[in-house]
């Protein structure tokens, strides 16, 4: 499926900005920050917690999206001289700037994670912090939680150390922009070294029997004071950067499940039921499945751009559902343990500018490499964690599957009635006749009834659009 941005014609910008605002409202979205919240956060600013260790000799970068300021992760990578390579991996020191307790830190709690809407995000944190004094930008100093990985010639990783230290970015670098510079043989070291390490995580994953879905993203983008719709297909460089904190992630676990204390990023193997259904759709869509080649080695040899294999791989989803957190404590053994995509154990601790359980993760594993014992404040909030992270999830969700049904239907208002080519991208178990077709141009993705016929999973058909409207948020085609 080609990434495609379609520009919204006949499509309001302002009464879509105001739909938007009534939708945050209809969630629950939290509003602008307390006054004591901002307040506090501007003391922080001015009398942050820093470390003594001053890493600011290390050329790290950031990789993000362009307009990205709530810079969580910077990074230095290296040959070691020996052979094998390091890796050095800054993230931000939300706790050098949150008091436990504080006012702050319960505004934190009760939004759990940053939310992103077409107009703009609800951060995690005031902006003060999280797109200011602890985000990672280029030139300024920041107190982090810097990582040092030691990795073998074949990316396993030997050693693992974390510590607070001082860090400085050199440079905001961007997915397109460090695709190129690898393709063109252009990039310096640091930067080229990313393929290299995230080539050889991959094969690990392989290896292990773990696996990343590369399905093209459906997404909302701004254009000329309004908004459209995109397919965003990731780029290789997505996937080594998402290597290097998946890597950073296992390592937290094994940190925590080493100390006895820690709170884990889970996934149930998908049941028996959920894997028949995927060899039903396969057959379906002509894919060849022999029963001795596992599910993550079928999925890596899948081209999302063929309208059958991304058909599948939109199938494969429904395997990744079901994640959690799991707590343990005083040497208990946890479970579950595993996440069943990374095929390891793992924990968040990449993000603690957009996700509230980080900043708990990295005090754990701070207290692990010191072997002391973990902070109280950070063992008395673990048992709450699960909770409030699932709500948080449920929130994001919510908004970003409305906000994109929303446009869908703005897009397609004064289109009702029209026929379009599309795709047939999942088929209901027990009603054949109603499924969800995706549509190359414009792009959207919505629900189609078959009047006549079973759908046909994975097989371009034309579809009429019955239905609409802005207002409820909803799309409908029929088969034409």
């Amino acid at each position: 499926m080609p990434r495609r941005q379609m520009h919204m014609t006949g499509a309001d910008g302002a009464a879509l900005r105001a739909a938007l605002r009534e939708l945050r409202t209809k969630l629950g979205v939290p509003d602008e920050f307390p006054d004591e919240v901002l307040a506090e956060a501007e003391r922080a600013v001015r009398e942050p917690r820093l470390p003594d260790t001053d890493a600011t000799g290390l050329p790290f970068f950031t990789l993000d999206p362009p307009a990205s300021r709530d810079l969580d992760q910077a990074m230095h990578l290296a040959k070691r001289p020996g052979g094998g390579f390091r890796v050095h991996y800054a993230i931000a020191d939300v706790a050098a700037f949150v008091t436990p307790g504080s006012p702050l830190d319960a505004e934190a709690h009760r939004r759990v994670t940053t939310l992103y809407f077409p107009d703009g995000r609800v951060p995690l944190h005031p902006p003060v912090l999280s797109e200011g004094a602890a985000s990672l930008l280029p030139g300024e100093t920041r107190p982090a939680l810097l990582w040092c990985l030691d990795l073998d010639s074949e990316g396993r990783v030997e050693t693992t150390d974390v510590r607070r230290a001082l860090v400085r970015s050199r440079a905001k670098l961007d997915y397109g922009g460090v695709q190129k510079a690898v393709d063109s043989g252009t990039a310096e070291e640091p930067v080229a070294l990313l393929r290299d390490i995230g080539l050889l995580r991959e094969a690990l994953e392989v290896e292990r029997g773990g696996i990343s879905l590369n399905v093209p993203e459906q997404e909302v983008v701004a254009h000329d004071g309004s908004y459209a719709l995109a397919y965003r297909a990731p780029l290789p460089a997505d996937g080594w950067n998402a290597q290097i904190s998946l890597m950073t992630g296992i390592a937290a676990a094994d940190l925590m499940l080493a100390a006895g204390t820690g709170i884990l990023r889970t996934l149930p193997t998908a049941p028996d039921g959920a894997v028949g259904r995927l060899r039903r759709a396969a057959k379906a869509l002509r894919i060849d499945w022999p029963h001795h080649v596992p599910y993550a080695e079928l999925v890596r040899s899948l081209d999302p751009h063929r309208p059958d294999h991304a058909a599948f791989l939109q199938e494969c989803t429904a395997l990744l559902r079901g994640a959690g957190y799991t707590v343990f404590s005083g040497g208990e053994t946890p479970d579950p343990a595993l996440h069943a995509a990374v095929a390891a154990p793992y924990a968040h601790c990449t993000a603690p500018l957009r996700r509230l359980v980080d900043r708990y993760t990295g005090e754990l594993c701070l207290a692990a490499v010191a072997g002391a014992e973990p902070p109280h404040w950070a063992v008395a909030a673990l048992y709450a964690l699960p909770k409030e992270m699932a709500d948080g999830a449920r929130l994001a969700n919510a908004a970003e599957r409305e906000c994109v049904d929303l446009v869908e239907a703005a897009l397609l208002k004064d289109r009702v009635g029209e026929t379009f080519e599309a795709t047939v991208i999942d088929v209901k178990d027990h009603e054949p006749l109603e499924g969800t077709v995706h549509l190359a141009d414009p792009a959207v993705v919505g629900r189609v009834v078959s009047t006549d016929r079973e759908l046909p999973l994975g097989e371009r058909i034309r579809v009429r659009l019955t239905a609409a409207d802005p207002g409820s948020a909803k799309v409908v085609f029929a088969t034409a």
